[in-house]
């Protein structure tokens, strides 16, 4: 016997769990206990045998309200047999009440969405139960009555028992056992709708997807706020058919799911899912704390805006490669600057066949053409996706390569990051950075924080969630420090801010010497003094505290952009944009000018109180302070920007005796300058194009030398135009300059 869109049968379906009731079903992710049931003839108007059937849970505690509105208790249900037995009895007494009753195919006919939706799916999701196709297809009783009825409760409020009220059949609800009373008023109610008087046709069920479908997504489609969600505390390795599983049972839109990056391109724990409608986006808020897993995922509302962030793309080159719907992808990460098509495919080899060949690779390059060291694979099945995943960590060139699942959205994201992140791609007003108020690091002398020492160099913050395990529940809001070194790179320390002094020594004392990996880490007990010392470029030692130098050095930062700015907005730091880092500008400054820049920064902060600085040596984002960890009920919080007062611009620009950088004009980049070329040099190759001194910006690596690159401000768009077509390409000295318009 089969299900149908089209069937001549209903078999009318109600079942209770151990926890919640009415429209909290499945809210608190507590197993199915009772299913009742009933064929219905829709032609005939006759029915099959009413059948109740007990279903025995892993767990047998039941709710104080699931105890007084079934009557069941745990002893009852421990007789009784499991899921997977009870469905398979389910599928046999329905195929035998069809043949009686002559029929052939049948659609459910349920009191609303969740038994469905979100009961039977995830629950089946997660003990491995294949469910049968009839559960893919179902009609809400409530919309088809809401439907005939136009007049009668909104669907959300409609009940069985109002229902029936409504049509003129009164329920008492004393002489029937619970489950039973319940099936006898839906098949009235059905019976009413099918009279000759009102004559109503189920035609249009409601249907459950069999599997999410991958995609991609364009920035300028339109994304409606209300079916969207973001769901953090997601294992780092999860895929976007992981994440599927747990919404199993709601339909996602095509290419729905973007899994979210942290600063240094690695997946962050959280996750933008899109729904079909508000109706399955409402549902999966429902899921809020169900576990994925050993881990609780927390579900909240979010923006069309913020998905089109994250998952929407604008490369004709990606959209191509993802046009390849229903492929497995992968991304490779560290390969060798120089690695080649044919290079990634011998790594792979004959056991891992590549969709397309060539064509199935995507290579992440920086806007300048330089390789990243990512790529993006695709796979026609799973069992070459597999093979590819056991290459993980295998050398190739001098390099080990990592290989993870990835998503549609996860290369949009990726490619966005790098594609839209030039060295400086505009000259915004300087900045400074700030943090938030309510988000500031912690001070004084309570022992509230814990120091882990020893870490993983790979260690990202999950690793340190997943290391510290319960206790994560007890971090603060924006608790967790990654500290780096002056290179920029992980230190092996972080620092954790706790809720209370007892909280840190309790973690202090379970996680201590616990592994990581395969190190063992050294968890101590300190205060926030002690932790701000470290953070601000401190030590801290058996010997004590050893405070922040006077003068920082110029640390090289990350490789990767420690905060994100404003979608568009290149962010030059502070101290490049006033006080003249070795960052961007020939190491040659005077301590008076160092003096200045110093005395600006102060009237800035005196000119905002409102605002929290840090010291001026450590306002970069050089300094040790990296990472948060987001908490709810806010979104991830990164480090905010505000414009620099005028005052301090300008004071900063008169004291340093350098002017600032002109604000009209089209700007244009030079690339393959000698590396002695300077001011004057630079002047000659633009003859004719009026530009003086002040139009010039040569930008030098972070090791103060000259990187060989400098942007230069043109009087117009025309002219920046002009000096491009007709210069880039022409020799200064012995090197072929290149040219491009930002």
């Amino acid at each position: 016997m089969t299900a149908s869109s089209h069937s001549d049968s209903v078999v009318v379906l109600f079942g209770a769990t151990a926890g919640a009731y009415g429209a909290k079903l499945g809210s608190d992710e507590r197993e199915l206990i009772l299913l009742v049931w009933q064929v219905v003839d829709l032609h005939s108007k006759k029915v099959g045998t009413l059948h109740k059937c007990l279903v025995k849970a892993d767990n047998l505690e039941l709710s104080d309200q699931c105890r007084e509105v079934t009557g069941l208790t745990p002893e009852g249900l421990s007789k009784a047999e499991p899921l997977d037995r009870v469905l398979q009895q389910f599928s046999q007494l329905v195929s035998n009440d069809l043949k009686a009753l002559g029929r052939s195919s049948y659609t459910f006919c349920t009191d609303g969405q969740l038994l469905i939706r979100q009961v039977l799916h995830p629950e089946a999701s997660k003990k491995n139960l294949l469910l049968s196709d009839c559960f893919y297809s179902f009609y809400d009783l409530r919309k088809e009555f809401h439907n005939f009825y136009p007049n009668s409760a909104p669907v959300k409020d409609q009940t069985i028992q109002s229902m029936a009220e409504y049509t003129g059949f009164g329920i008492d609800e004393t002489e029937e056992d619970f489950g039973v009373w319940q099936v006898k008023a839906m098949v009235t109610v059905i019976f009413h709708m099918l009279s000759d008087t009102c004559n109503h046709r189920f035609s249009e069920p409601e249907t459950v997807k069999y599997k999410y479908e991958t995609g991609p997504c364009s920035k300028s489609e339109a994304v409606d706020s209300e079916t969207v969600i973001r769901a953090r505390g997601l294992p780092w390795q999860s895929s976007d058919q992981d994440i599927a599983r747990f919404f199993k049972g709601l339909n996602i839109a095509k290419g729905g799911v973007a899994l979210c990056l942290n600063a240094q391109g690695r997946r962050n724990g959280e996750a933008l899912v899109r729904f079909v409608n508000s109706e399955q986006r409402d549902l999966a808020l429902e899921r809020h704390k169900h576990h994925m897993g050993s881990r609780y995922i927390e579900v909240y509302k979010a923006t069309g805006e913020e998905f089109l962030k994250i998952a929407g793309g604008t490369s004709n080159e990606v959209a191509q490669f993802l046009s390849k719907e229903n492929q497995v992808i992968i991304r490779m990460r560290g390969l060798p600057f120089t690695a080649t098509p044919e290079d990634v495919l011998g790594f792979l080899g004959p056991e891992c066949s590549v969709t397309g060949g060539k064509e199935g690779l995507l290579f992440v390059k920086y806007p300048d053409g330089r390789p990243t060291g990512d790529a993006f694979v695709l796979f026609a099945c799973e069992e070459y996706a597999q093979n590819a995943l056991k290459k993980h960590k295998e050398i190739l060139g001098k390099r080990y390569i990592e290989l993870f699942r990835s998503t549609a959205a996860e290369v949009q994201q990726v490619l966005n990051r790098y594609m839209s992140t030039p060295l400086i791609s505009t000259l915004p007003t300087p900045i400074i950075p700030v943090i938030p108020p309510q988000y500031t690091i912690a001070a004084g002398s309570v022992r509230d924080c814990v120091r882990l020492r020893g870490l993983p160099y790979t260690a990202g913050i999950d690793d340190i969630l997943e290391f510290m395990g319960d206790a994560t529940a007890d971090i603060k809001p924006h608790g967790v420090h990654m500290v780096l070194n002056q290179q920029g790179r992980p230190s092996g320390d972080a620092f954790i801010q706790m809720k209370s002094s007892d909280r840190a020594f309790l973690v202090a004392q379970k996680c201590h010497k616990k592994m990581m990996k395969d190190r063992y880490v050294e968890v101590f007990q300190c205060s926030g003094e002690e932790m701000n010392f470290v953070l601000m470029g401190g030590t801290l030692n058996r010997s004590g505290l050893s405070p922040p130098p006077c003068k920082l050095p110029c640390l090289s930062p990350p490789a990767y952009a420690a905060f994100q700015t404003a979608a568009g907005t290149a962010v030059i730091p502070a101290e490049a944009a006033i006080y003249q880092s070795q960052a961007l500008l020939p190491p040659t400054r005077s301590s008076q000018a160092s003096a200045a820049a110093a005395a600006a920064a102060a009237a800035a902060a005196a000119a905002t109180p409102a605002v929290t600085y840090y010291p001026t040596q450590a306002a970069q984002l050089y300094m040790n302070y990296t990472a948060y960890y987001p908490s709810p009920p806010v979104s991830p919080t990164t480090v905010g920007y505000i414009t620099a007062p005028p005052a301090a611009v300008a004071a900063a620009a008169s004291a340093t005796h350098t002017p600032m950088l002109p604000q009209p004009g089209a700007l244009v980049r030079m690339q393959g300058l000698p590396y002695n070329a300077g001011m004057k040099e630079i002047l000659s190759f633009f003859q004719g194009y009026q530009l003086h001194a002040d139009s010039i910006l040569p930008l030098y690596n972070f090791s103060g030398q000259p990187s060989g690159e400098a942007l230069v401000t043109f009087p117009s768009l025309d002219s920046a135009k002009k000096a491009v077509a007709e210069r880039s390409g022409c020799l200064l000295g012995s090197h072929c300059v290149e040219l491009c318009l930002i």
